[in-house]
């Protein structure tokens, strides 16, 4: 019998992390930070180009998430960030941790980097380059200050309910997310009540993701459960309402929300009109929804409607001019057909 080869697909797919990464670095950032580390070391392994969207789209953390942990790193020297004249984002240096030394970020032109992610126009930043100092970046607190936090009668009060919430003994890392929603947030003890019970009720019990709804709560402004639930009860009327007309029953992501918002805010339309809209959209597809139904807002926009009413009037137009189309072709049909009978004509060639 003859040998066999043995083979397989993709067998040198692998990633290659650094232990000084993982003994150092690791243990100090959060899971947001982590994941985008690792992934832009698989992209540069792999030879792949990326951007800040679509990092963003596949850890479903909004784009200014991703812009922090690139400055968390860029802060520990572990990458340097380029920028074009105009301050957008345009390329990664991942410096090499396996060296003596890391050197300054002000000095790292003269390092040699693993590679620079050819990113180019793809990778920009959301306002241009992020500050320096991010109210609502998550600070590497340390186990004295977690300790320090549990030692507070308010803080241990808070964390015992959050656990009667989650229905868990909260981890380190987790109990550190309550520090940061308290600390840096400066959220009260009856909002973070309250921010846990609205993310429990939703059935979202991951920290990560109470972390996000504190951090767009704090960027609304919101100080106090009363008007955590009103903001609460707008944005889910408005865009809920919006997702179930659709068929869809999960949570919205970063791209359905902005698409809901143009047609909400931008557009300005009434319910009734979108509601409309995606009526339109379920009958004609079962994909791609919300881009349909925002190529029939985007042209109903730009031709003028305000309320379902002209939306009536724009189909009658419609239809009124597809007639008149129709009847034309029909009269001119007709008039060929007047201007030579057949058959007249050929009784007239046998009488002859």
């Amino acid at each position: 019998m003859s040998n066999l080869t043995i083979y397989q697909d993709n067998y040198t797919d692998a990633t290659v992390i650094s232990n000084r990464f993982i003994d150092e670095y690791m243990k100090a950032a959060n899971d947001a930070q982590i994941k985008i580390y690792l992934y832009l070391t698989r992209m540069i392994s792999a030879r792949l180009t990326t951007s800040v969207s679509e990092i963003a789209d596949i850890f479903n953390y909004t784009e200014k998430d991703v812009l922090r942990a690139l400055k968390y790193w860029e802060k520990n020297r572990l990458l340097t960030l380029d920028y074009d004249e105009a301050k957008n984002l345009k390329g990664i240096h991942l410096l090499d941790l396996n060296a003596s030394t890391v050197l300054p970020v002000q000095n790292s032109t003269a390092s040699t980097p693993i590679c620079i992610v050819p990113i180019s126009s793809k990778l920009s930043a959301v306002d241009g380059e992020m500050p320096e100092d991010d109210p609502y970046e998550k600070p590497s607190y340390t186990l004295d200050q977690l300790k320090a936090f549990k030692s507070d009668e308010a803080a241990s009060r808070l964390l015992f309910i959050t656990e009667q919430y989650l229905k868990k003994t909260l981890s380190a890392s987790e109990m550190k997310s309550i520090l940061f929603i308290s600390d840096k947030l400066g959220f009260s003890e009856d909002l973070i009540d309250y921010l846990i019970q609205y993310c429990v009720d939703r059935g979202k019990k991951d920290l990560r993701y109470i972390e996000k709804v504190a951090i767009n709560w704090a960027q609304e402004g919101i100080s106090t459960p009363k008007q955590a639930a009103r903001y609460a009860h707008k944005y889910d009327k408005v865009v809920y309402d919006i997702m179930k007309a659709l068929g869809k029953s999960s949570t919205p992501t970063e791209t359905e929300v902005t698409y809901i918002t143009r047609w909400t805010k931008e557009f300005s339309f009434e319910s009734d009109v979108i509601s409309a809209a995606c009526e339109k959209t379920v009958l004609a597809t079962d994909n791609h929804r919300f881009e349909y139904a925002d190529s029939i807002l985007s042209s109903w926009y730009k031709a003028g409607v305000h309320h379902k009413s002209d939306i009536q009037l724009i189909e009658e137009n419609y239809h009124k001019n597809k007639a008149a189309k129709a009847s034309s072709n029909n009269k001119f049909n007709q008039f060929r057909q007047n201007q030579y009978d057949f058959d007249m004509l050929e009784k007239e060639l046998l009488s002859n």
